[in-house]
């Protein structure tokens, strides 16, 4: 199977359906799910605190790395919840540097404008 966004898809880590296999292994599934589902559960239920966002990656960096240095083999349905926590988690740090962009970029218009105010309801546009 050829190499699809860097996923190595080997067989015995992905799911299949009817037969045929994914083209990503159950982690990167996982993610992708994760990374759809990010945005409207950011706008439907908020998202949480940047430290609880980093805890989120958490078991994905652990699963994985255990897997990369010691015989220790996950399963596909561990992959996959990992996979979905760290592609939440993606999106909500996204949010965040988007919305330190944003505060950056007002706190160097207000250097230079004359009125604050019409920059600060400009960034509330965006955050």
């Amino acid at each position: 199977m050829q190499i699809l966004f860097g996923c190595h898809a080997r067989p015995e880590r992905s799911f299949f359906f009817r037969g045929k296999q994914f083209p990503i292994c159950a982690r990167c599934t996982g993610e992708l799910i994760g990374i759809l589902a990010g945005i409207p559960t950011a706008i439907i239920f908020g998202f949480p605190k940047l430290p609880y966002v980093f805890l989120m990656m958490v078991p994905l960096l652990v699963d994985g790395f255990l897997q990369l240095l010691t015989s220790y083999e996950s399963g596909n349905l561990r992959r996959l919840f990992t996979g979905i926590l760290f592609g939440l988690a993606f999106d909500f740090t996204l949010i965040y540097i988007h919305r330190g962009c944003i505060h950056i970029a007002g706190w160097i218009l207000k250097q230079f404008w004359d009125d604050p105010t019409k920059i600060d309801r400009a960034m509330e546009m965006f955050l």
